[in-house]
């Protein structure tokens, strides 16, 4: 498997066409893609180009809100973008805030932030950025696109940066996608010892987000696409709630 990350893409600014400027990379970088390629896209520039900016002036918080707030030493109206980006609080400490977001994993922050965010005017004090409304159908939107434009059935994965239970530091995770399994089913093959797997899946998509993460960086790497070459499994159709464990089989919540 080939990982590459794509060189050139500019800021990207609300109601850009993610489709085009990731075209142009591709070109610049001498890719043409072939049916059965994978796009990993990192979530911030998704939600850039959907416009998923807020300024906290224009939010007012709760009373809800208010004591979040008081309990955590967060900013209240940030604690209202929180609340309004959530299903359910799980978990409260002094800076950290970890819910259920509404697209349904478990995250902190409901995802909001505020790294590499600036307004529409080029400043970042109070600007925040949300994550995408309805990951899979960005990811969807892609993959039409480079079917439209380049005639090749490819894969689209969104992923964004996400800590976890037990382990300290973030890991790419998949919050969208489009074109590639989330999950893939291992039941019933033979390891090398002709012992039947009975239990073995595989979260082939949030591995895949993870390799591609590596390669984007957290910083000012500036590099937020990967083309991917490959990948081991076959392309099918899936969303992300193929990846999210259904409630009355988390045994931890």
């Amino acid at each position: 498997m080939h990982l590459q990350s794509l060189e050139g893409i500019p800021l990207i600014q609300p109601g850009d066409d993610l489709g085009s400027i990731i075209l142009i990379s591709l070109q610049d970088t001498q890719l043409t893609l072939e049916n059965g390629d994978i796009l990993v896209v990192a979530q911030k520039i998704v939600s850039k180009a959907e416009n998923r900016l807020v300024n906290l002036s224009q939010v007012t918080p709760t009373e809800k809100a208010c004591q979040l707030a008081a309990r955590t030493g967060k900013d209240a109206r940030l604690v209202e973008l929180i609340l309004q980006e959530s299903r359910e609080i799980l978990r409260v400490d002094h800076g950290l805030i970890i819910v259920e977001h509404q697209l349904g994993f478990v995250c902190a922050n409901a995802g909001i932030d505020h790294s590499n965010v600036r307004g529409s005017w080029g400043e970042a004090q109070d600007w925040y950025l949300l994550l995408p409304e309805n990951p899979d159908r960005s990811a969807q939107k892609l993959r039409d696109y480079f079917f439209q434009a380049c005639g090749v059935k490819i894969g689209v994965l969104i992923i964004d940066s996400h800590g976890r239970a037990w382990r300290n530091g973030v890991v790419g995770t998949t919050i969208g996608l489009a074109g590639l399994p989330g999950v893939v089913d291992l039941r019933g093959k033979l390891d090398i010892y002709g012992y039947e797997l009975r239990s073995t899946m595989v979260a082939a998509a949030d591995e895949l987000a993870s390799a591609a993460s590596l390669l984007m960086g957290q910083a000012d790497e500036r590099t937020p696409v990967v083309h991917v070459r490959g990948f081991p499994y076959a392309l099918r159709e899936a969303g992300l709630q193929e990846l999210i464990r259904d409630k009355n089989r988390d045994l931890f919540r």
